[in-house]
């Protein structure tokens, strides 16, 4: 799916109706967050929503609002799964950056070094091209947004194997120059998967799950499965024309790609940003090129900073790292206020194109750091 994002000096206007200044208590916080959620589900028509609220790395509030699924009545808890979408590119960069310091791979090394079958064309394009969307590659899932599903690389009916895959993207040609421009590219972080899978003898999956999710004891997370029985999952949901649909439907397997095909919870998520506050899972310094924006071949940042699977910004002075994920009929986001130390998880079951969980984000951020109103990030589509 295409992701863009952007900073704008513009306020969360009917959102948050408090003065700038000291923030609340966190109980006074913690209704102003209900006031928010319930007011933006009615807005938008979001069925449900997961929450949490973290500071210092423990869970300050947690909480499910609305429905997990609508036919069945069942409502939303911080216990209930939702896909992950393009949060799982997190992973999947952590994953090579563990690789990375295990001297198995170089964030500058040619991509050709480890897939032999791609075209000289491909020369240029590094892992560190890959992880920050500049290799160049069109994206997987085509420009055409609402259209992805139908109109893109691959035919999301269809099952593919990973070198059926690879096979379909050694013929892409690059579009720009690698490291000339920066375009969101599912594309590469697929082939990043592949990578794994080649350097290590296991698939990206399990490899995350036996590396991040065990260690840190994220115990609902895991790769998704249509087929499993799933305690807790909820359903995604699509609005057509002004109605609530049932999710899209993908092919199994390209529900298991390393660009985002996780279930998770918000209390998974809680566990993850912990970890990001100490070395278990990666040193502070493989940490620190994960939340340093990229340069492109100019010297210049682009416009929307981005790390390795990370949207960087600044809110007024405090540092943002933050993603969204949306697939199926999920939208979902992870937001770390890095120097205050606070993080918000909001997970949703509605499509990116009809629920704008960035929005949510930003207004829950203004109560708990009243200093960022008017700079958190928005959704720019």
């Amino acid at each position: 799916m295409i992701w863009k994002f952007m900073v704008l000096a513009c306020s969360v206007a009917g959102i948050v109706g408090m003065a700038i200044g000291e923030p609340p208590s966190d109980n006074a916080a913690s209704a102003q967050v209900d006031e928010v959620v319930r007011a933006q589900m009615r807005e938008q028509k979001i069925p449900g929503v997961s929450l949490a609220v973290i500071r210092d790395g423990h869970v300050i509030k947690a909480t499910g609002y609305g429905l997990a699924n609508v036919e069945l009545n069942v409502p939303v808890t911080p216990q209930s799964i939702f896909q992950s979408g393009s949060i799982g590119k997190q992973f999947t960069a952590t994953a090579i950056m563990m690789l990375v310091e295990e001297g198995k791979v170089g964030l500058d090394d040619s991509i050709t070094k480890y897939f032999l079958e791609t075209p000289p064309g491909w020369k240029p394009i590094t892992i560190r091209h890959l992880l920050t969307h500049t290799s160049g590659l069109p994206d997987v899932w085509g420009q055409t947004e609402q259209d992805a599903y139908t109109k893109g690389i691959v035919d999301s009916r269809r099952d593919y194997t990973e070198d059926e895959l690879l096979q379909r993207y050694v013929k892409l040609q690059p579009q720009f120059p690698p490291g000339d421009k920066w375009e969101y590219c599912s594309t590469g972080y697929q082939l990043l998967g592949f990578l794994i899978h080649r350097l290590t003898g296991k698939f990206h999956g399990d490899f995350i799950q036996e590396r991040i999710f065990q260690p840190l004891g994220m115990d609902t997370a895991r790769i998704i499965s249509e087929a499993d029985i799933v305690p807790n999952r909820s359903s995604g949901y699509v609005m057509v024309k002004g109605e609530l649909k049932n999710q899209e439907w993908i092919a199994p397997s390209l529900n298991t790609t390393a660009d985002g095909s996780y279930y998770m919870t918000v209390l998974d998520l809680a566990k993850w940003d912990a970890a990001l506050y100490t070395e278990k899972i990666l040193k502070k310094s493989s940490l620190e090129q994960m939340f340093t924006p990229a340069k492109l071949n100019s010297g210049e940042p682009y416009p929307d900073p981005y790390g390795f699977g990370w949207q960087i910004n600044n809110a007024n002075g405090h540092r943002v790292v933050w993603h969204t994920g949306g697939n199926q009929g999920f939208f979902v986001i992870i937001s770390r206020y890095l120097d205050d130390r606070l993080t918000i998880v909001a997970m949703t079951n509605l499509d990116e194109f009809h629920c704008d969980v960035v929005k949510m984000a930003g207004a829950i951020a203004t109560i708990y750091i009243p200093a960022t109103a008017g700079a958190n990030p928005v959704k720019d589509w």
